[in-house]
């Protein structure tokens, strides 16, 4: 499905390498608690005052990009969900830091508000290919079918959509239908489209509500790419709920998984994908990772998003994982961190505060 809709859009908006250097798992049954914590490191913020902010990434030009789910105004129609009521919201938001200048170059993205969850979906990430083509996930969070209510609004959740230069946006793929016609884990259908990768002739989506990872051709052709099982294997309540993809060095592909409901610590961690064979652990012992990335010298920076025990008490973490494994906390005072970007400065840049609006932030973390 392609729909393009005006839009106020200034011109912009979780590596290939030998196939012999394929890594070995890095301790996956370690636990990130025992991790010791590093020296503290200087944190800047750089972005402030944004909506829910989630996913990062480096436009064309060199500048910095944020996804701002939105905030709790509610403009529209609702829809009964298994939790409450999804109510239309039209907030969601890109913001880019250019030249030390903080501008929102795009608004009314389409967004929703749960009172009773006090959840905000809405955009969930975003990635560039080539110059001027952004990418952006449109979050849902319940199952598919629940879009009707919203009426003309409702196919406009769960989808990829394009930013263009020219002024416009599209809808390229409705990765919520694909999951409410395939459903591949076979469990309750439900799709929560949130970790983007786009690529040369495709782009990569992590389902959080589908448990899979799916694949979008230029032609908007969907195609299923992994499946994630139950954490630990054959739970009965726990899903893997898969946060973000990555291109590693390897040339496979990464998942970072958040592990569902209880959200117990050591249940999260990320995935090494080959198309065609089953993800495979590479590194686990973590609790609720949204975001990760990789730095160009193979380690991984990731972020949780809480840190106690189980659900979402504690503060946020920002670890680091050496090639050998090794791990270190480089913030523990973080506030519900939902993105986490390597700069080419060799700073680390994080969403912080990624669950409220107007006060949301990046920072900008030297280690």
């Amino acid at each position: 499905m392609r729909r393009t809709l005006p839009l106020a859009f200034l011109p912009l908006v979780l590596l290939a390498a030998c196939a012999d250097d394929v890594p070995t798992a890095l301790d996956p049954d370690a636990s990130a608690k025992r991790a010791p914590v590093a020296a503290a490191a200087a944190v800047t913020v750089v972005m402030s005052g944004l909506d829910a902010p989630r996913g990062l990434a480096w436009g064309p030009e060199g500048a910095l990009y944020v996804a701002e789910a939105g905030t709790a105004q509610v403009v529209g129609p609702c829809a009964a969900v298994p939790r409450g009521a999804s109510c239309y919201s039209g907030t969601g938001a890109v913001s880019r830091l250019w030249k030390g200048e903080q501008t929102r170059v795009v608004s009314g993205l389409p967004s929703h508000y749960n009172a009773t969850t006090v959840d905000i979906a809405g955009p969930q990430d975003i990635d560039f290919q080539g110059r001027g083509n952004g990418y952006v996930t449109i979050g849902w969070g319940a199952p598919p079918a629940a879009r009707s209510q919203l009426g003309a609004l409702g196919p406009l959740f769960g989808t990829l959509i394009k930013l263009r230069p020219s002024g416009g946006w599209s809808v390229e793929a409705d990765i919520s239908g694909f999951e409410a016609a395939t459903n591949p884990d076979g469990g309750p259908v439900d799709s929560n489209p949130f970790g983007l990768l786009a690529e040369p002739g495709h782009q990569l989506v992590a389902d959080a509500g589908g448990n899979s990872l799916v694949q979008v051709d230029a032609d908007g052709t969907i195609s299923l790419v992994a499946v994630f099982a139950r954490v630990p294997a054959g739970a009965p309540t726990s899903e893997p709920v898969p946060t973000e993809v990555k291109r590693g060095p390897d040339g496979a592909l990464y998942v970072s998984i958040l592990s569902g409901v209880p959200f117990t610590a050591g249940n999260a961690g990320i995935y090494r994908v080959v198309p065609g064979e089953p993800p495979v652990l590479y590194v686990g012992g973590f609790k609720t990772i949204t975001d990760f990335d990789i730095a160009p010298d193979g380690t991984l920076w990731i972020v949780q998003y809480a840190s106690s025990p189980t659900f979402f008490g504690g503060p946020g973490l920002l670890i680091r994982v050496d090639r050998d494994g090794t791990r270190t906390v480089v913030s523990a005072a973080l506030a519900n961190p939902t993105g986490v970007l390597v700069g080419p400065d060799g700073a680390i840049y994080v969403s912080n505060r990624g669950n409220l609006a107007d006060v949301g932030e990046v920072l900008r973390i030297v280690p």
